[in-house]
Order: C-alpha cells, then structure tokens, then sequence
C-alpha cells in the first residue's frame, strides 16, 4: 500500500477547523508515549495535567489569569499574521510595557488616586508601541526581516529589564534581592473574584478580542488587511497602503502585548522581577495559529495553552514530572497543527500496487 499526498482542486474549509482538532489529538497520544517512556502511568499524569488544574474555583481562576496575556497577545498577532507581518518579538514587547507601566508605578509609590493605574496602562501600551515601532521603521525603511528585528529585540527587552531591577529600581528594603518596591494598592488591578487571583485583566482582554473582531470583520481596515495579505499586488492595485498596514500590524500587537506586560507586573506578580513571562509572547504564536488567526479561535486557544502551563505546575508538584514537559507538549502541538494543515490543500490517497502474473513460455 503506497500513501501519497494529491492536490486538491480547492482549499478545504472543513479542514481549516478539523485540523487543529487532529492536531490536539495527536498532542495527547505523543504526550502517552512519553509518560510512558518515562515510567509514569499516561493515564495519572494526563489526569494531573489536564483534568486535576481545573476541579477548583481556583483553578478556573488561574486559567484567566494564565490565559490573559496569550489572548491578548495571541488576538494582535493573530492581526498582523493575517496581513504578512510577521512579529515574533511579542515577548519583548510584553516586557516593555512592563518596565514602562511598571516605573509609573515606582514613580507613584506614595501616591494614592484612581488615575495611576489608568495611567500605567496607558504607559504599557505605549512602551509596548515604541518597541514594536523599531521593526517598523526598520521594514519600511530598509525592508529589514521583522522576523529578526523583532526577536532581536526581546533579548535587549530582557538586558534593560534587568539592569533596572539590579540597579535603579531594585527595592531598597529588599535585603539586596533583584526585585522592585511591591506596587501599591492604587497601582494594582482589582480582583473580580474575590479568594482567587483573577483580576480585572480578564474582563479587558475579552473586550479586546471582541473590539479585534470587529475590526477584522466590519471595518474597511480589516479588509485592507486581509487583502495585503492574501493579494499584496491586487492591495496596491486598489490603493492600499502596504506600509501603513505594517505599521498597523506592529502597532497593534506592540501595544496589546505591552499591555499584556502591564497585567502581568500589575496583577498576579505585583512587582517587577528579573523575569516576568515564562514566554507568554513566544507561546501566543501557538495560540494564534492554533486559533486559526481568528479572534474566537484565538480565545479558546488561549485557554487550552493555559491550561499546559497548569498541568505543568500541577505535574510537577503531585507528580515530580520537569516542568519542561510543558514546552514539550506546546511544541508538538505547533508541530502537529502545521503538519495537520497540509490536508488544508492537499488529501492523502491510498494506493495499492498491482501484481500482474505471466505465463512463460517453455520452448
């Protein structure tokens, strides 16, 4: 029996949804091979990873408060991947709007209105802006890959996160721990379920998955975006502008993942640290593509790539599993998902040879 890959005479819609489907059920069997070859019971460790962090109130809330920045960030890169802008400096973004929302913060220590936590959000995103506004100007500049100026970037993000926490900011009654001053009540978001961690985050990234979804959908902007990206040449053909849509693009992610950053100091952490992501703004690619570039895609998604990083906590304490089984179980789903999405164009065909007998001839 030969198996081969035939082209279909168009895309397959059903398939645009059953994939990532196909996707997570390959996840899971690879995920059993693995316990196994690890010596654990596959059953035991997929219950402590995916079943055991979601039987309590507080493990619902931890799931919004772990899928807030992959959804906020996964919903704006979901944006500029539709457009063929290709931001993979997400992390670095997040970590921006962090330093800046997070030394308004600092700033403010003493002081107590309802106007610093509006004020360091918008500091968030705007440092989150400024980051992702290099890469633009690099690409329409001088065509530089935005692929490596943005990831670039993540890294000296990441530098000038931590010489401010070993130097300038770092809490002078901290007992010479890298850490800043814990924020102040003003500068911390609310909780919305009182014994839990969730905050108000949550409620704002469902309104901006939401107000992404609009955009993409009922305004000209989305179909400008969704034309660059498809058809570059019929886009400049009917007027669109391809570099305003790359500063669009980058805009909007480097703003929704500094504001993700602003959540994340401002929320469950509650202060800067030397690291504040365990690499949400990598991990939102995942959601993003999983999501389908869909905003509603997006949102469950980002769900169940939260999900990953609870049951790898989960695992880890109940069942002394590394906690690296997480980042193994989000790269076999992008792994799966990209190889599940070739039955988008094409259909696998089964062939079986045909055996033909001769007769000889004897002289």
């Amino acid at each position: 029996m030969l198996l081969s890959l035939v082209k279909r005479p168009e895309q397959s819609k059903a398939m645009v949804y059953v994939s990532p489907i196909i996707a997570l059920g390959l996840t899971l069997i690879s995920g059993i091979l693995l316990f196994q070859i690890m010596g654990v019971h596959p059953a035991q460790a997929l219950y402590a990873f995916f079943v055991d962090p979601i039987t309590t109130k507080y493990g619902w809330a931890e799931l919004g408060v772990k899928a807030t920045p992959l959804i906020l960030i996964g919903v704006a890169l979901s944006v500029g991947f539709r457009a063929g802008v290709w931001n993979i400096g997400a992390e670095g973004q997040l970590t921006l709007g962090a330093i800046c929302g997070g030394g308004i913060a600092l700033w403010l220590y003493q002081v107590d209105s309802v106007f610093v936590l509006p004020l360091m959000i918008i500091c968030g995103v705007l440092g989150g802006m400024a980051w992702a506004a290099i890469p633009a100007f690099l690409k329409t500049r001088f065509n530089a890959n935005e692929i490596l100026t943005s990831l670039m970037l993540t890294y000296v993000a990441t530098l000038l996160l931590s010489l401010l926490i070993h130097g300038a900011w770092r809490d002078p009654d901290g007992f010479n721990f890298p850490v800043s001053r814990i924020f102040s009540d003003s500068a911390t978001l609310p909780i919305i379920w009182q014994g839990t961690r969730l905050h108000l985050g949550w409620i704002l990234t469902i309104a901006a998955a939401i107000a992404v979804w609009v955009l993409m959908s009922k305004t000209i902007i989305g179909f400008q975006i969704k034309v660059i990206g498809q058809a570059p040449k019929a886009g400049r053909h009917a007027g669109f502008s391809v570099n305003r849509t790359i500063w669009f693009s980058l805009m909007l992610g480097g703003g929704m993942a500094g504001m993700a950053g602003l959540f994340e100091v401002a929320g469950p952490i509650g202060q800067l640290l030397p690291s504040i992501s365990p690499g949400y703004g990598f991990t939102a690619i995942i959601v993003a593509f999983v999501g389908r570039l869909h905003p509603v895609g997006v949102f469950f998604a980002g769900l169940v790539m939260a999900l990953s990083y609870l049951g790898g906590e989960s695992a880890q304490i109940t069942m002394n599993l590394p906690l690296a089984v997480t980042g193994v179980f989000q790269g076999l789903l992008l792994f799966f998902l990209l190889a599940c999405d070739v039955l988008i164009t094409y259909r696998l065909q089964f062939k079986f040879p045909v055996t033909s007998t001769r007769g000889s001839k004897h002289v």
